[in-house]
């Protein structure tokens, strides 16, 4: 079996609350656009929170054919659209390939909008009124299965689960499954659709979202001291890895290539941050040792960063622990100050924007960052920059001390 094979981006889809498409997104990624509102979909007004970064005028039958659609929770919908818009970008025909492609694309919550809305019907209607489609709607493996469904496709499928680390984890695992020669393509990714009652109050519960009500865009503000907490936000991002070989030898056009990954766990608190930052640090060295490169090769660091007090501020001591003195010549950012935390799908979502502004030549301003919580010596930029990137770092960490890093790189 081959070893050690490179793994290459050939396409992306995302649905997201700043755009329904790749070139949306870039838009709104240079244009600093915020995709966070009050909450239109359900009456929040009893809440405690009662914003969000909600995916509007999303139709899923522009995507999907009308009779699936009514069997799809709305995170699987989001998963299988993104798909699609990678597939068709990637320019895959899976005809006599079928074994050979996997699909690796999860949640962190799974289909939580179905669960509550049935859970009613059981309360005033009765089990019999339950629908029977209610199990394979909640299922946080299904997003992988119904896209295999759609294109046919018979290699590896399954749905890690790991929290908002989730979807890095999917890419990562993808992209171990190609080098090692398991398959030739993977679809990886994530998808989340959470905004609705529960969850929102579950959150809120722990302290964890912004009650910022009245300042909807101003609400997620990774890194600035006046910080009170993470914006829910819901959509999917899917990237196509292949194998180099693979992809040459059909004339892809390459768009990047995940050059390392490392995953790691803090053992330490159910949701909190080790304070010193040993397992998020320890996850980006080895992804680096994984990639061959060193601290000085990389240029951009796209940040997990939430808007949480312990969490933003763990992340850039751990930066800081890799990268010493070359921090200061790292651009750092977080795309959560434009479109919130997309939970099990923010790695995957984050991601495809931090490759847009790699190949884009910038770096997304933080909007919201007022006053640093930390050394005034990391390059945040407020607007955006025009940028040389060869190399970035992309972090996604979860509850439960889940940590994941990917290096990802322009292919040479």
């Amino acid at each position: 079996m081959e070893r050690k094979r490179r793994v290459v981006i050939t396409g992306m889809g995302v649905i997201s609350p700043i755009g329904k498409s790749v070139d949306e997104f870039e838009k709104s990624l240079r244009d600093m656009v915020i995709g966070i509102d009050k909450i239109s979909s359900f009456d929040a007004s009893k809440l405690p929170v009662q914003i969000a970064a909600e995916v509007r005028d999303f139709k899923p039958e522009e995507y999907i054919e009308k009779k699936l659609v009514k069997r799809l929770d709305r995170y699987s919908q989001f998963a299988l659209a993104a798909a699609k818009q990678a597939v068709e970008m990637s320019g895959l025909n899976f005809e006599d390939i079928e074994e050979r492609v996997g699909v690796l694309v999860s949640s962190g919550m799974g289909g939580f909008i179905t669960l509550a809305e049935q859970n009613e019907v059981l309360r005033e209607k009765g089990p019999d009124r339950v629908s029977p489609f209610l199990i394979p709607m909640i299922l946080i493996n299904m997003a992988s299965g119904v896209i295999a469904m759609e294109f046919g496709l018979k290699g590896p499928n399954f749905a890690p689960v790991s929290a908002c680390a989730t979807s890095i984890h999917s890419i990562a695992l993808g992209a171990m499954l190609i080098r090692h020669g398991y398959a030739d393509v993977i679809i990886a990714g994530g998808s989340e659709a959470t905004i609705a009652e529960l969850p929102i109050a579950g959150f809120a519960s722990m302290r964890a979202l912004s009650t910022r009500n009245d300042e909807p865009k101003k609400a997620s503000r990774p890194f600035d001291k006046a910080r009170d907490g993470f914006v829910m936000g819901e959509g999917a991002g899917v990237v196509i890895l292949e194998s180099e070989d693979f992809a040459k030898a059909r004339g892809a056009k390459i768009i990047a290539e995940i050059k390392g990954y490392a995953m790691n766990d803090d053992a330490h608190h159910f949701s909190a941050p080790d304070p010193e930052a040993r397992g998020s640090s320890k996850a980006m060295k080895m992804a680096l040792e994984d990639a061959g490169l060193e601290p000085k090769d990389i240029d951009f660091v796209n940040c997990h960063a939430t808007s949480t007090p312990a969490g933003d501020e763990v992340e850039l001591k751990a930066i800081e622990n890799v990268f010493g003195e070359h921090v200061k010549r790292i651009y750092v950012n977080s795309t959560k100050t434009l479109m919130g935390h997309l939970l099990g799908a923010a790695g995957a979502t984050e991601l495809i924007g931090a490759i847009i502004q790699m190949n884009g030549g910038f770096v997304h301003g933080m909007p919201n960052l007022e006053e640093l919580d930390g050394p005034d010596y990391f390059n945040i930029p407020r607007q955006t920059v025009q940028a040389n990137i060869r190399n970035f770092v992309k972090n996604s960490f979860g509850f439960g001390g889940h940590n994941a890093s990917l290096v990802v790189g322009k292919y040479e």
